[in-house]
């Protein structure tokens, strides 16, 4: 198997069994969790109609929890389910490392390959990059996390 094929299977793998989405409970809000704070974000492409909304709950200067919810193509739900993996119990610098690493990734061109090692599976939507229309695609729920961690403190 090829690593574009291996790369492929891991992205419908993840928008088949969404990692991390649903709120759970048909709760509208975050649930009160003394020594947390919680941070949400809505993001919308308008030119596709990815949609994804984001909620962090941060104790302690890491991630507890995140969740997401949304609907997209495939590669934007992947994107989403593989984010939650790898954000869900890291540090704030973690967290800020793996969304770096996987920005400057993406909107590469081609020119930057994802390191493994950093990004784990994040590391399939390499090859997203040569496709400029789909990288707003694969950042749309790294975006939302990034502002929903900023407004959690993290």
């Amino acid at each position: 198997m090829s690593l574009d094929s291996l790369y492929q299977q891991v992205i419908l793998e993840h928008s088949k069994e969404r990692h991390g989405s649903g709120f759970g409970g048909g709760q509208s809000e975050p649930p009160d969790v003394e020594g947390a704070a919680h941070g949400e974000s809505h993001q919308l492409n308008p030119v596709c109609g990815d949609e994804v909304t984001v909620r962090v709950e941060a104790r302690d200067g890491a991630i507890a929890s995140l969740r997401w919810e949304g609907h997209g193509c495939s590669i934007s739900m992947a994107s989403a389910s593989v984010l939650h993996d790898l954000a869900e119990g890291a540090t704030a610098d973690e967290f800020h490392e793996v969304v770096d690493a996987f920005r400057d990734m993406v909107r590469s061109r081609g020119k930057v390959s994802g390191d493994p090692d950093i990004l784990g599976d994040a590391a399939a939507f390499e090859g997203v990059s040569r496709y400029v229309a789909r990288v707003k695609c694969a950042m749309i729920a790294w975006v939302a996390a990034e502002d929903a961690a900023r407004q959690a403190g993290v």
